[in-house]
């Protein structure tokens, strides 16, 4: 089956004060606005990311706090923004006060070792909350460091590197840009390969603005059935999907299905599986919305080194009932058919939304959104040890997620995904996931539902 990961895995971490690294050379002080895309509401929020490298014989003598610490002073004479503060101006426009007062950096030492820690490394680790210490004041969105880092060493050589971003600044691409500059710097080069670019109005709403799209994922939702999580009564665990849980589900779906990514049958999956755990009444309205990054993608003119936050979350919706019942087939031709909303317009659309009705929050009952940074270059940073053994998100919150590669200690090449449910609704949940992920022979063809 499809493993889940919880592990009671404790060690200790002794910690040194926190303190401010700030750009190693003079940067501009000025005022620069974030898009219409960056600051709305639903990106609001401090999202935490961890990284775990081996031990590297040819570092030997070499400290990673001090070569990180060292490389992040030198990226941020080019990344000098994420040195500032937001503040927040007319109709809650976020900008970011470029003051150079620095971003949060803490050194640490933990008495374990990465072997010892084997696939508990997978969100969310053991020990979390000492590998990224939440340092008192530093949480909030306006007027706090937009960066928290946190480099741990650990017995074997190796060390884990933790962060947390302001989500208003950057998206995960933005955020591997910055570290990729940030591994340039401790390898000696004197400005980053991909310099960076600002350019926020390039995503900003047009004037006058006009929503011409249906945007579902913003839709307000009156429900008496489909009510918000306790976030203080959540199970946290992680999935692994490797090679046979993956022929598994797509033995599921008909010849006539065509080519189908593997990110759109997990999602379908975790889709369904949750939903069925819920339990959800059959006629309430369900949602999937599905990060869709713009870069790169042809009619963007998204210039290389932009490192906002580019990408909107088309929506699916369907009846709960017909997701549970239906096959795995129709919930993937909902995925496609919501993901080939994406364009242009749809983009404009989104910016506009945002400034005409005051930047809302995505929907919330009934919605599971998840990202799928796969391919967004975790498993490629390198600050000299080589590439981490695991690099993504270090935890899921309630209704969001990310889909990332993992190999674990059988040596399985997959995908991971953490989920955090209540502990009843996780129980069905790993029930279904277990029965999806049955081995079944390929079945034929199946008439669309759509």
């Amino acid at each position: 089956m499809a493993s889940s990961v919880s592990s009671p895995l404790l060690f200790s971490v002794k910690r040194c004060d926190p303190e401010f690294v700030r750009p190693a050379k003079p940067t501009p002080c000025e005022v620069k606005q974030l898009s219409d895309i960056d600051d709305q509401e639903g990106l609001r929020f401090q999202m935490p990311f961890i990284m775990f490298f081996p031990s590297n014989p040819l570092m030997k003598g070499k400290d990673p706090v001090k070569v990180i610490r060292e490389g992040l002073g030198k990226a941020l004479v080019y990344y000098y923004p994420f040195a500032g503060r937001l503040i927040e101006g007319e109709n809650r426009k976020l900008m970011v006060d470029c003051t150079g007062e620095g971003v949060l950096f803490i050194e640490a030492d933990a008495d374990t070792t990465l072997e010892n820690l084997g696939d508990a490394i997978l969100p969310i680790c053991p020990c979390f909350e000492e590998l990224l210490y939440d340092v008192p004041g530093s949480g909030e969105i306006l007027g706090s460091p937009l960066f928290l880092i946190q480099v741990t060493r650990l017995r074997c050589g190796g060390f884990i590197f933790a962060l947390r971003l302001n989500h208003t600044m950057s998206d995960a691409f933005g955020l591997i840009q910055f570290l990729n500059a940030i591994s340039d710097m401790t390898k000696g080069l004197s400005a980053p390969s991909l310099l960076p670019i600002w350019q926020r109005e390039l995503l900003n709403a047009r004037n006058p603005p006009q929503i011409t799209r249906t945007h579902y994922e913003f839709e307000e939702v009156i429900t008496d059935t489909l009510m918000p999580m306790d976030e203080n009564n959540l199970v946290h665990r992680s999935f692994f999907f490797g090679p046979k849980e993956i022929r598994a589900l797509r033995n599921r779906l008909p010849s006539s299905m065509g080519a189908c990514s593997t990110f759109e049958i997990l999602m379908a999956c975790v889709w369904k599986c949750r939903t069925i755990a819920f339990a959800v009444d059959p006629n309430e309205v369900v949602r999937f919305s599905s990060l869709i990054n713009m870069r790169g993608k042809n009619g963007f003119d998204l210039p290389p080194g932009y490192y906002g936050n580019a990408f909107v979350y088309p929506t699916s919706i369907t009846k709960a009932g017909m997701l549970c019942t239906y096959p795995l087939e129709y919930a993937i031709r909902l995925l496609k058919k919501a993901k080939a909303e994406m364009s242009d317009e749809y983009v404009k659309s989104v910016t506009d939304l945002m400034v005409i009705k005051g930047r809302p929050l995505f929907t919330q009952p009934g919605n599971l959104i998840i990202s799928n940074i796969t391919h967004v270059g975790f498993g490629e940073v390198d600050f000299g040890w080589g590439k981490p053994v695991y690099g993504g998100v270090a935890k899921a919150l309630s209704i969001i997620s990310s889909c990332m590669q993992f190999k674990n200690s059988k040596g399985q090449e997959g995908n991971v995904i953490p989920i955090c449910l209540p502990p009843f609704v996780m129980e069905r949940f790993e029930h279904e996931v277990k029965r999806m992920t049955k081995e079944v022979e390929s079945i034929g063809f199946i008439t669309s539902m759509l």
